[in-house]
């Protein structure tokens, strides 16, 4: 594998079910008292952020840190992108260092595709446009196996909220589905994609009809400039009819697990005391996403050699 800029890269469940068996090696390194191993010893691997994030990038750089790897962060709002440098010229720049990868977040869908003709490093897709984010949906499956088991053959995955312009929810399905899950989206009529053909989904409207049925409800970030577009009438009523409140929390089966790849709206998407609850795997989620990012670089840039 040179690129992970889709989930389609990591070769169906065989080659996603390799890099969850490399993430409980590396889970483990990072519970050493030294978390670090010079697997990536020499290799560079640059953060290439053109919109806002503190999770996946500080994720990333961890990840290549344990994994001795020398690290470059690129700030769009104290670069020449904002004297009018091209995305090309930018990714020549870089590419002109030397570096190994370059971990990449873009508004624009695609964008991760296209540096990646352009430069001879290795580039992981960390989020573009709605399109993907393969590393979340590994580190949400890696995460169910801690709890579930290695199989999640049959798991009834309930994802709710504003699955039309979720890059999460698009790669999750895939991957979760390519692992055997059954799989349900729920939301507005106005958040749910134009079209589900080819998603190997059940799509309904009513969260209360699904949720005695869930073994893991998966919550997305419900933004607020949706309201300005007229998606729905107000945060009240989409936490009314949507949210993870309290009483509905209280009607899941008792082992059914709660996920959401942050930053939450507390008091929206998911009540406080749900956040906080023994059964939200959301700190978790984070913990495990530097293991699931570590077997992902170690993939790219290992090259067969040994982890140690």
């Amino acid at each position: 594998m040179k690129h992970l800029l889709s989930v389609d890269d990591l070769g169906g469940r065989p080659g996603i079910e390799t890099i969850l068996e490399r993430s409980r090696y590396f889970l483990d390194v990072t519970r050493r008292d030294l978390p670090k191993v010079p697997a990536l010893r020499a290799k560079t691997v640059v953060s290439l952020f053109y919109e806002d994030s503190t999770r996946t990038r500080l994720s990333f750089e961890t990840a290549a840190k344990r994994l001795s790897a020398d690290t470059m962060n690129f700030s769009v709002s104290t670069s020449s992108v904002k004297k009018g440098e091209s995305l090309l010229d930018t990714v020549q720049t870089i590419e002109a260092m030397g570096v190994d990868a370059i971990v990449v977040r873009h508004a624009a869908a695609g964008a991760p595709y296209r540096i990646a003709q352009w430069t001879s490093a290795s580039v992981i897709n960390a989020g573009d446009g709605r399109h993907e984010h393969p590393t979340q949906a590994l580190l949400d499956a890696f995460t169910l196996q801690r709890h579930r088991g290695p199989s999640l053959d049959g798991a009834h995955i309930v994802i709710v909220g504003d699955i039309a312009h979720s890059r999460v929810a698009r790669s999750n399905v895939k991957l979760l589905a390519a692992l055997g899950c059954r799989l349900t989206l729920v939301a507005p009529p106005t958040l749910m994609p134009e079209s589900l053909v080819g998603w190997p989904v059940e799509a309904r409207y009513d969260l209360d009809d699904v949720l005695r049925e869930a073994d893991v409800v998966y919550l997305l970030r419900i933004q607020r400039e949706r309201i300005d577009a007229g998606l729905f009438p107000s945060l009240r009523e989409y936490t009314a009819r949507w949210g993870l409140t309290n009483e509905r929390f209280a009607r899941l089966k008792p082992d059914t697990l709660v996920m959401h790849p942050g930053p939450m709206n507390r008091g929206i998407e998911i009540a406080d005391d749900v956040a906080d609850a023994p059964q939200s795997l959301v700190t978790e989620q984070v913990a495990n996403g530097v293991a699931v990012r570590m077997a992902v670089l170690f993939e790219l840039l290992g090259a067969g050699g040994s982890v140690v």
